[in-house]
Order: structure tokens, then C-alpha cells, then sequence
């Protein structure tokens, strides 16, 4: 088990590092290539317009083929996209490498966390999602640096060596062993799962935090920028975000595990409401790196207990994990792209304070929710009987 789990954070972590690379060397590409905020946006969006695309045939690929046989083809795949992004001399073969590596992701991520979770023991999938997003997390910390790099050293140096990692983690994958054929799921099977309250619950807090970050990935780097701080200021302030959160991933794991998944989940909302509303109000340089910490922070809490409820009610409707994920995968990438492509032309249009608020608006509904739903469970435990949650 500690071998697989060690493969499959190596697999979330390299393709985090080639997504969280772009967010400080955005404003260095915007002035490359002379793109407006709505462009920057499109750009960001690339990346889950590509996942949104792979979502359902990489969960068909992990389903008919196998996890391992499917991680090792969107391996090779995010090689050829790091690697057409390292080149390119455009701005639509930019976005055709970001488009690559969201496919590629679909297939690799799906893959390796249904082999995770399949092997794994159930009454510690909160944990075992924990140590994956802190692996997730190290990469979003080493992808700043590497948006750094490439704004001190080039494209083409940076981001062709993330490729070279790309092949090596692609030979560790193929010496290990594989995972024993699970039962297939149609796909009639798959869509009449999101119908299961926990399934529903958990694609919809996954979606809620791609759009968030969608947001954040495209307005944050863009209002540090301009307040001072620079293509390497920029990256230091993601990096002490996705310090803390790589810190707290598993901690918010076992608290889903022990405490019920409910618990972090409110505790993220409230955060997030927070910090969402606050943050287009900060100028103070230092106090915005510190808003967009906390809002990165708050933002990621409710992500591992909402991918463990996807996990229970996947069981629960006796779905094939790797679909489960695909689904997730599916609303991430249209949350994401949502929040990149539209936060970019709402902020073009009426400034950073409305895509914000109203981010904050959707955060405030799904808290009250969650709000009725513990109050329902309390009641439900009173009575005797048996939640999930």
C-alpha cells in the first residue's frame, strides 16, 4: 500500500506542477503576447477545457482498460503537451499545450486515484485523499517556482525538464504492479449515480472549488502584479499558500474521517464566504498577499471531504471508482473553466469586485445547506439511524 500510495502522489503531483506553474507567470505571458484579462482568462481555461473534454472517456479508460494501462497513457500524453507548451511561438498552440495537459490529466488522475482508493481500506479514504492533495498541493508549491523559472530562464528550459520527469515517473508506473480488473459500469449506471445524495454532494463541492479557483487562478496573480509584487512576488505568494494547505490536506482528511464529512466542509464554506467578499477590497500590497493566502486556504478545505463523500456514494450506487472520479473530473473542469473565462470578462466589464461576490453569493447558499443537512443528521442520529455522513 505505502508503494502505491508514494507511484500514485508522484502521478497528482507532476501534473500539478505543469497547472499551478501558470498562475505567476501569467502576467509575463500577458505581456508577451498582449492579452487582455478576457484572454488571460481563455488561456486559464484551457487547462479544464481539456479535463472537461478527457472526463468521461478517462474514466471509460480506467473502467475497460485498467487504472495502471490508464495512467501510463495520460503520462505520456502530458509529455507531449509540456512539451508543445515548452515551443510554442503562438498564442492558440499556448493554449493548445494547456488543452493537452487537461486531457492528459483526465486519464492519469482518474486512473491513479481509482487505484488508490480501490486498494486502499475504506474507513481511512478521508486520510488516504488527505496525503494525495498535500502530494497535489507540493506540486501546486513547485509550480510557482516553475512559473518563476521560465520567466528568468525561458519556456523552452523550464518546461521541457518538467517532460523529462514526466518519463521517469512514466517508468516507475510501469514496474509496479497492476490492480485486478474491476467490475465494469455502464454508462446509463454512471450518470443515474449523481442521483445518490452523497454523489450529488460531492461533485457539487468539487465543482463549487474549481470555479472558485478558476476565479482566483486568473484575478489573484493579476491584482499582485499590479500592486507590486511581480512575476517572483507572485509566485512566493501561491507558494505560502499551497504551504498552508499542503499542511492542513491531511489533517482536513482525518477530521472528515473521525468527525463526519460535514464538519470541514462548513468550516471551508464559512472561510471561504469570508475572504471571498474581503479580498477585491484589499490595496494594501502586503495585506492582498495575505488575503489571497487565506482565500486559496479556505477554498481547499472542502475539497478532500467532498472527494470522500464521491467515494462513499460511489460504493453506495455501485458505480466503478474510476467513474466516480470521472465525474468529478467532468464538473472540476466546467467549474474551472466557468470561473476562468467568465471571472476574467466579468472583471473586463465591471471590475474584481463582481465575479467575487458573487462566488461568495454560491458559497453563502451551499453553507446554509450544509447547515440543514448536519441539523438533519443530528436529528436522523437521535433517532438510531445510520447517516453515512
Amino acid at each position: 500500500m505505502g508503494r502505491l500510495l508514494a507511484l500514485v502522489r508522484a502521478v497528482v503531483l507532476y501534473n500539478t506542477i505543469f497547472a499551478a506553474a501558470l498562475a505567476p507567470y501569467l502576467p509575463e505571458l500577458a505581456r508577451e503576447f498582449d492579452l487582455s484579462k478576457t484572454e488571460s482568462g481563455l488561456l486559464v481555461a484551457a487547462y479544464p477545457a481539456g479535463l472537461l473534454v478527457g472526463a468521461i472517456p478517462g474514466g471509460l479508460l480506467a473502467a475497460r482498460i485498467g487504472v495502471k494501462r490508464s495512467v501510463l497513457l495520460g503520462l505520456g500524453f502530458t509529455v507531449v503537451s509540456s512539451l508543445t507548451f515548452a515551443l510554442a511561438p503562438t498564442v492558440w498552440l499556448l493554449e493548445l499545450g494547456r488543452f493537452g495537459q487537461g486531457l492528459s490529466v483526465a486519464a492519469s488522475w482518474t486512473g491513479a486515484l481509482a487505484w488508490l482508493v480501490t486498494a486502499g481500506p475504506r474507513d481511512r479514504r478521508g486520510e488516504l485523499i488527505g496525503r494525495v492533495s498535500r502530494a497535489a498541493l507540493v506540486g501546486i508549491l513547485l509550480g510557482p517556482v516553475l512559473g518563476g523559472a521560465a520567466a528568468l530562464y525561458g519556456r523552452i528550459p523550464t518546461f521541457s525538464s518538467v517532460a523529462v520527469l514526466g518519463v521517469l515517473i512514466i517508468a516507475w508506473t510501469w514496474v509496479t504492479p497492476g490492480a485486478a480488473r474491476a467490475a465494469s459500469t455502464s454508462l446509463k449506471a454512471l450518470f443515474g449515480a449523481v442521483l445518490e445524495p452523497r454523489v450529488a454532494s460531492g461533485l457539487w463541492l468539487g465543482s463549487l472549488t474549481a470555479l472558485l479557483v478558476g476565479v482566483l487562478s486568473v484575478l489573484a496573480p493579476l491584482d499582485l502584479d499590479a500592486a507590486g509584487w511581480g512575476t517572483i512576488g507572485v509566485s512566493a505568494v501561491f507558494l505560502a499558500a499551497a504551504a498552508v494547505q499542503a499542511f492542513a490536506s491531511p489533517a482536513v482528511g482525518r477530521l472528515a474521517d473521525s468527525h463526519g464529512r460535514l464538519l470541514p466542509v462548513r468550516a471551508g464554506l464559512l472561510g471561504a464566504l469570508a475572504f471571498s467578499v474581503a479580498l477585491p477590497f484589499v490595496d494594501d500590497p502586503w495585506l492582498l498577499a495575505a488575503v489571497v493566502v487565506g482565500t486559496a486556504v479556505s477554498y481547499s478545505i472542502f475539497w478532500v471531504p467532498g472527494l470522500a463523500l464521491l467515494t462513499d456514494g460511489s460504493d453506495a450506487a455501485g458505480i466503478h471508482q474510476g467513474f466516480g472520479f470521472a465525474l468529478m473530473t467532468l464538473v472540476w473542469a466546467a467549474g474551472q473553466f466557468a470561473g476562468s473565462a467568465a471571472g476574467g470578462a466579468l472583471a473586463d466589464a465591471a471590475g474584481d469586485s463582481v465575479p467575487f461576490l458573487l462566488v461568495a453569493s454560491l458559497c453563502a447558499l451551499t453553507l446554509v445547506a450544509a447547515q440543514v443537512r448536519a441539523l438533519r443528521v443530528r436529528i436522523a442520529l437521535a433517532g438510531g439511524h445510520s447517516t453515512g455522513l
